[in-house]
């Protein structure tokens, strides 16, 4: 969950009224937010560097809020302080409006059709006659940040760029060239740098070093200039210096450009809805004209507004209350979603602003009238149906023969589900097509590109880890495992399997043996071919020929053991023998 610092002075400054710490605690409960915690600059820069480095920091108190990561709505003072004084019905829900400037008055962004394979998409807004102070420029400088950091993902899906608009002039173009044709000042820099030059100064930096990867491989940069030559940013990168915006900035050009639309759209709409609280006429936003490669043309933000409708009944059961049509349509409103009930309308009929873009279906309209209602608010009541809990057999067995296992002597392990498929094939010694393994469509890692098919590679690399440890080495794991299977609806299942490992200076088979036969013993199946358990010599590509046995009971295969092949052990970094047992444990259900 994304945190919002807000000093208590300007908060409460803002609300109109103070609360204690308790109090603002209990009303952030409400609202469905959490008060974190109540600290000051100077104890933060104290805490993470040291009380030397905090001398002459400010001590005002920060609240440090909690909020939901789909909330973009509460990410700044402004949003927050609105938020919470709709819902406590201190004031009405403003309505957010665009204005479309006359024709040849308004600004336009013209896209070329060279951004396309880079960052094809661009939208803009014009904030007019707004009014800055320190703290209300802090607040906009953050709220973009904390935007950069949820929505825009960091930056790979939408940046945003704020400008001077008095210091440039339209139209502004948003293209793509050779990063040896871009060359300007960058933000807060004393002289101009070509885009390569820009890519090197920042490679260093802790914080705008993280994005350069977004767009260093490519051989066009994306850039926007003015009718000019002014070159305004290099999104995702940086801003130029030439329009900076400052306190005395009154006309504020907002680009925001990216890889995904909607996101482009949702984080306009955010920060014009915002800080268009500080226009001269409040809530107004000027629109801008985007044209595209193709020449059809869009106005942004759309700032748009859409109506939804719940039946109450729903919204009733859901939440296990009994509230009237109009309690309802007063709780929904006091959450920013403006509802009525209309004449002769059996539904609720909601109003979603642009700054909603967290309510996508029904659900979201009942969770705001929950939260609105009050969770401590709904009454416990016994369920009407009569049901006993009981634990899956499978894991009820697990749990059982985890115990015994190390009452056995053996040491637990828990390994990664996902591993390499040179962990389960070319190491074992083993084709990856004999395996049946479920391969992961995208690994971000060679590390877990498949389901591991055996819990054998997991254990060795325990092993592998712990080497340094004292001699013997007893380790076991009861995990599943999965294998492709096209009968399942999702074409793979799981299996519950056993395994446990023996490493010393001798293989030691008749430890692992003894431990079958321990497990057996507990699952009540007797050592008899029959109806019990035997053990038949066999060969497997992990195990030292020889020295392999595959386990049957009840008459069907369930596993193998054995002494581990040298070549098995070298690959995993091991240097001494070790024996292996891995069973499927279904069977025994």
């Amino acid at each position: 969950m994304p945190t919002v610092s807000v000093k208590r002075e300007l908060l409460f400054e803002a609300l109109g009224r103070r609360y204690t710490d308790e109090e603002f605690n209990d009303l952030c409960f409400e609202f469905g937010l959490e008060l974190d915690e109540v600290t000051s600059e100077k104890d933060i820069i104290s805490k993470e560097k040291g009380e030397g480095k905090a001398e002459g920091a400010s001590e005002a108190v920060l609240y440090k809020i909690d909020v939901p990561a789909n909330r973009y709505d509460l990410l700044c003072l402004e949003g927050l302080v609105r938020g919470l004084q709709v819902f406590k019905e201190r004031i009405n829900l403003p309505r957010y409006e665009k204005i479309i400037p006359a024709e040849g008055e308004g600004q336009k962004l013209i896209i070329t059709a060279e951004t396309v394979k880079i960052r094809p998409h661009a939208v803009a807004a014009v904030l007019r006659n707004i009014t800055f102070t320190k703290e209300r420029y802090d607040s906009f400088i953050d709220l973009q940040e904390k935007l950069h950091q949820n929505i825009c993902r960091r930056r790979a899906l939408v940046a945003i760029g704020t400008h001077d608009l008095d210091t440039i002039s339209g139209p502004f173009t948003f293209t793509a060239k050779a990063p040896s044709e871009i060359k300007f000042k960058p933000l807060n820099q004393s002289q101009e740098y070509t885009a390569s030059q820009i890519m090197d100064l920042y490679r260093t930096d802790s914080h705008l070093r993280h994005y350069l990867h977004l767009i260093e491989n490519k051989p066009r940069y994306p850039v926007i200039f003015d009718s000019n030559g002014v070159v305004l940013s290099m999104p995702p990168i940086i801003n130029g210096d030439h329009s900076k915006i400052s306190l005395k900035t009154r006309n504020v050009f907002i680009e925001c450009t990216g890889t995904d639309m909607t996101k482009a759209k949702i984080v306009l709409d955010i920060i014009v809805a915002m800080f268009s609280e500080y226009c001269e006429k409040q809530f107004t936003v000027e629109a801008v004209e985007v044209i595209y490669p193709n020449g059809k043309t869009h106005i942004y933000p759309e700032l748009a507004y859409r109506k939804e409708k719940v039946k109450p009944e729903l919204i009733n059961k859901k939440l296990g209350i009994s509230e009237t049509p109009s309690s309802l349509a007063k709780l929904l409103t006091r959450m920013c979603l403006s509802s009525h009930i209309p004449e002769n309308g059996n539904n609720i009929e909601i109003e979603i602003p642009p700054t909603r873009a967290d309510v996508i279906h029904a659900c979201d309209i009942v969770e705001d009238a929950a939260i609105a209602y009050g969770y401590n608010n709904i009454q416990m009541v016994i369920p009407k149906t009569y049901t006993i809990a009981n634990q899956l057999p499978l894991n009820k067995l697990t749990e059982l023969l985890r115990l015994d296992l190390a009452a056995a002597g053996f040491t637990e392990a828990l390994t990664f589900a996902l591993c390499s498929t040179e962990d389960i094939a070319d190491k074992l010694g083993m084709d990856i097509s004999a395996t049946n393994a479920v391969h992961i469509a995208n690994p971000k890692t060679a590390e877990f590109q498949v389901a591991r098919t055996t819990l054998l590679p997991g254990l060795l690399k325990t092993i592998a880890a712990n080497r340094k440890m004292p001699l013997p080495l007893k380790l076991f794991e009861i995990s599943d495992i999965v294998v492709k299977d096209l009968t399942k609806d999702v074409g793979a299942r799981n299996y519950r399997h056993l395994c446990a490992i023996y490493y010393n200076k001798s293989p030691g088979f008749e430890i692992i043996h003894g431990l079958l036969d321990r497990v057996m013993q507990l699952l009540e199946v007797p050592p008899n071919e029959e109806n019990g358990y035997t053990i038949k010599a066999t060969e497997g590509s992990a195990f030292f020929p020889g020295r392999c046995a595959e386990i049957f009971a009840r008459g069907q295969s369930v596993g193998k053991l054995g002494v581990l092949h040298p070549d098995v052990i070298t690959k995993f970094e091991l240097t001494m023998p070790c024996s292996a047992l891995e069973i499927n444990i279904e069977p025994f259900v």
